[in-house]
C-alpha cells in the first residue's frame, strides 16, 4: 500500500495557491542548496549540520528527518495531504515525481518540492472524524501520518468519500493485525520521525475543530448572522437582509443610531465554494450605487487567485475574511457575542505554558 504524506504550505498558508498551481508540494529550507546529487541520508545530515550550525542537534536531525523525506522517502503514487491555512479546507492527491529542486524560483522557499496531482482541493474538515484532524495537526512541517488507519482512511478522502473513522477498519480484525506488522518492520529512524510526528499543534488543532464547528452549525444565512453580531460587538447598527435573493447586499452596516454614519460598509457573504472574480467587481459595483465607503466580502471558501488581486487592487476599500479570519474574528469578540450563539458555539478559554 500507498504511504500517506502532509506537508505543509507555510505557517499561513503562503504557499497555498503556489502549490496547487503549479501542482507540487514542498517549499522551505530556502537556505539548503540542490540536493539532487545528495543520494544518502548520512550525506544530508552533515550538509544540515554544517548550514544549521547554530542550531541544536536534535533541531537539525529533525530538519534532516523532514528533507530526507522530500528528498528520497516521498514517492510517486502515495497520498499527499495540504492542510489549507488560507480556506481551512484540505487538499488532497496523488505524488507524481519524486524530489526536482525548481532553481528558476525567484523565492528560495518554493525550491526543493515534489510533484503532486491534486485531486480535490476544498475538502471540508468536517467529513473527517477528530481523531483524523488531531493526527493530521502534527507540529512538523513534513510527516507521515499513520496512526488510527490514517492511510486507509486518507484512501477513503481521495476517491471522493467521508472519513469512515476508525471503527470501519478495527472491527474485522484483519486490517489491524496488518498495521500492526507494518509498524513492526519501521527501522528505527522512520519511528522516530512517526514519533516527532506525535507532537501536536494544540492551537492549530482546537482552531481546526472551531472551524468545523462553524460550518457545520452557521450554514447559508446563519452565517450571516454570526457575521451581524460580531460586527454589532464591533459598535455597528446592522440591517440584514431576509433570506433570499438579496441583490448583492447581505449586511449594511454603519455607525450612529440608525446606522448611517461612517463608516458606512456594504457585507455580502458566500458560506459555499471558493468565489471568483465576478462577485467581487459586482461588490465593488454596489458600493458605488449605494454610497458606501468600504465593503466587505466574506468567503468562507476563499477566493480564487483573480478575485484576490482584485481586492488587493482596492485595499481602502474592499477586505476579505476568509474561514481563518472569520474564526479569528469570532474568537475576538467571543465573549461579548449573544447567548444563543455561544450556546450554539460552545468554548472555553484555556491558558497554558508554551
Amino acid at each position: 500500500m500507498a504511504n500517506a504524506w502532509v506537508i505543509r504550505s507555510g505557517r499561513y498558508g503562503e504557499r497555498d495557491d503556489w502549490a496547487i498551481a503549479n501542482q507540487c508540494s514542498g517549499g522551505g529550507w530556502g537556505e539548503v542548496p540542490d540536493l539532487t546529487s545528495v543520494t544518502s541520508r548520512e550525506q544530508l545530515a552533515e550538509l544540515l549540520a554544517e548550514i544549521y550550525s547554530d542550531r541544536t542537534p536534535g533541531a537539525v536531525a529533525n530538519s534532516v528527518g523532514q528533507v530526507w523525506a522530500i528528498r528520497d522517502r516521498i514517492k510517486p503514487g502515495d497520498i499527499m495531504v495540504m492542510p489549507l491555512k488560507t480556506t481551512q479546507k484540505l487538499a488532497i492527491g496523488r505524488v507524481t515525481g519524486g524530489y526536482r529542486y525548481l532553481a528558476h524560483e525567484t523565492d528560495p522557499e518554493k525550491r526543493h518540492v515534489v510533484g503532486v496531482d491534486w485531486i480535490y482541493t476544498d475538502i471540508s474538515r468536517s467529513k473527517v472524524r477528530q481523531d483524523l484532524l488531531y493526527t493530521l495537526g502534527s507540529a512538523l512541517s513534513v510527516f507521515s501520518p499513520t496512526r488510527g488507519h490514517a492511510v486507509e482512511r486518507l484512501s477513503r478522502l481521495l476517491s471522493g468519500q467521508d472519513d469512515p473513522g476508525l471503527v470501519a477498519f478495527v472491527s474485522g480484525g484483519s486490517s489491524g493485525n496488518r498495521s500492526a506488522t507494518v509498524l513492526a518492520h519501521v527501522n528505527p529512524e522512520e519511528a522516530l520521525e512517526q514519533s516527532e510526528g506525535d507532537e501536536v499543534d494544540i492551537l492549530e488543532v482546537a482552531r481546526d475543530r472551531i472551524s468545523a464547528r462553524i460550518e457545520e452549525t452557521f450554514v447559508g444565512h446563519d452565517l450571516t448572522g454570526l457575521i451581524k453580531a460580531v460586527l454589532e460587538v464591533d459598535g455597528f447598527t446592522c440591517q440584514m437582509a431576509p433570506p433570499g435573493p438579496d441583490r448583492g447586499i447581505d449586511i449594511v452596516a454603519g455607525k450612529g443610531p440608525l446606522g448611517m454614519d461612517s463608516p458606512r460598509i456594504i457585507v455580502q457573504v458566500k458560506s459555499g465554494a471558493q468565489i471568483g472574480d465576478p462577485v467581487i467587481r459586482d461588490l465593488l459595483g454596489v458600493l458605488h450605487s449605494q454610497g458606501a465607503d468600504q465593503g466587505l466580502i466574506v468567503a468562507w471558501g476563499g477566493l480564487s487567485s483573480a478575485a484576490k488581486a482584485t481586492v488587493y487592487g482596492q485595499q481602502f476599500r474592499l477586505r476579505a475574511w476568509t474561514a481563518e479570519d472569520i474564526v479569528e474574528a469570532v474568537l475576538r469578540v467571543y465573549d461579548r457575542l449573544p447567548e444563543d450563539i455561544q450556546t450554539r458555539l460552545p468554548l472555553k478559554r484555556v491558558w497554558m505554558l508554551t
